[in-house]
């Protein structure tokens, strides 16, 4: 007698992907209970109806994580201390078997942040070779845009190679107009986001690809291209096109114009990556801040935040990887983007032990390589961050709160100093004798 389907899910990792823009909120950015976003096997679905399991992994990710100024001066660090004391809490208190979860790994860039959890009972316990890595790609390879990965080994059966484990949150060029940049920013992320060579006998980095399991997430950027003869294209800045994208029938059929689905098809950015059905969700952005469901007019509302992923034994068709779960989260109301979630059951692992990792696989036509100035751009980025990010936050300081209010500051200060400095001593008239 063949045992029940989801007896068998105990093979397969389940792992779970959060993703959040918080609008540059700090420490404000996040309620204190986490469940409705951090804790999906709440949720209803048919495999966790029969299955009460938690995550083997969870990764969270964070863009515009506290106001751009104090992130460029990089005081990041404290605040990810702050959301990783938080998070592991509240994924104890709500795992269903009261699992027990154990940091693997936790990176900043300015706003971008990833945190990587596993579960004690298995993947903690077995991760080794824990890397970190992080760029940015914005002016001058500043971290205002950019990206931070974090990749690990999980060792096989009786001392196996095991499977390497990718994680990679991004933060791309905004604006409907701005494709193009965001284009090149994937390019350079794929570049200039490295991790240590595969062998001992190499001394190439890797890419982002040299993994066999890759999981994508964060604040993509890309929007809805609605064209002009479209019913929806003179709403597309009303509250009647929120309206109308309540109904999925609608979401399926705008997600021909959405740009990422675009050039994937197209095969000009995440190339070998799949995604589940986002359109099944309403956008995640652009929000009246404070609202649960209403749209802000100044921008068309689109799919911003994603997940996408792959494995090594996927075909450019499909993924053998199982997405149980993939929705937006409208009960955050502190920024204009809503929270996402994935909850992805992996293939089963294979019984042979391997000699080698295995890693996905690409079209012959797409074999990036590293960039042999990845190092040098980086901290060039990351210089131009301190040197801004400090005055920045000195003119912030000087303005009570407000950088303009500083630049007047400065400059008015700076004018009665000059004008101190050439005053004639005497109040202005020379004494006669």
């Amino acid at each position: 007698m063949a045992e029940p389907a989801h007896i068998a899910h105990y093979d397969r990792l389940l792992v779970q992907i959060a993703s959040y823009n918080t609008n540059l909120q700090g420490i404000l950015g996040l309620p204190q209970d986490l469940v409705d976003w951090l804790a999906p096997t709440l949720q209803v679905s048919n495999f966790l109806s029969t299955e009460r399991r938690a995550p083997d992994i969870v990764a969270v990710g964070f863009q515009e994580l506290l106001p751009l100024h104090l992130g460029l001066s990089g005081l990041s660090r404290s605040l990810i201390d702050n959301r990783n004391a938080l998070i592991l809490s509240q994924i104890e208190a709500h795992a269903p078997n009261k699992d027990s979860y154990s940091l693997i790994a936790k990176v900043v860039n300015v706003g971008v942040a990833l945190l990587v959890y596993g579960r004690d009972e298995g993947i903690a316990r077995r991760a080794c070779d824990v890397e970190t890595a992080w760029t940015g790609c914005g002016p001058a390879y500043m971290g205002n845009k950019g990206a931070v990965g974090v990749r690990f080994r999980v060792s096989g059966p009786e001392g196996a190679v095991g499977e390497t484990y990718t994680f990679l949150n991004c933060h791309l060029t905004p604006f409907d107009h701005k494709l193009k940049e965001r284009l090149v920013d994937y390019q350079h992320i794929v570049e200039r986001l490295l991790f240590a060579p595969l062998s001992s006998d190499s001394k190439i980095p890797s890419t982002l690809y040299e993994t066999s399991h890759l999981f994508l997430l964060g604040d993509l950027n890309f929007r809805l291209d609605i064209p002009q003869d479209h019913t929806l294209y003179r709403k597309r800045f009303s509250q009647d096109f929120s309206q109308a994208i309540e109904s999925e029938r609608v979401r399926e059929e705008l997600k021909e114009f959405d740009q990422l689905t675009i050039e994937r098809r197209k095969g000009t950015v995440f190339v070998g990556l799949h995604e589940g059905d986002f359109w099944k969700f309403k956008c995640s952005y652009k929000y009246k801040i404070g609202e649960v469901d209403k749209y802000s007019v100044k921008r068309v509302p689109s799919w911003t935040d994603r997940v996408l992923y792959s494995t090594y034994t996927d075909s450019p068709e499909s993924s053998s990887i199982t997405n149980l779960l993939y929705t937006s989260i409208p009960s955050y109301t502190t920024s204009d983007h809503k929270p996402v979630v994935s909850l992805l059951l992996l293939p089963s692992r294979p019984v042979e032990a391997s000699s080698s990792i295995p890693i996905i696989h690409l079209p012959p036509s797409y074999q990036p390589k590293p960039d042999p100035q990845a190092n040098l751009k980086r901290y060039i980025g990351r210089v131009f961050d301190r040197i801004i990010g400090i005055i920045w936050w000195l003119l912030t300081l000087l303005g009570a709160g407000s950088g303009i209010i500083g630049i007047f500051n400065f400059f008015l200060g700076l004018s009665a100093w000059t004008w101190w400095k050439i005053k004639p001593a005497g109040g202005g008239h020379n004494a006669t004798v």
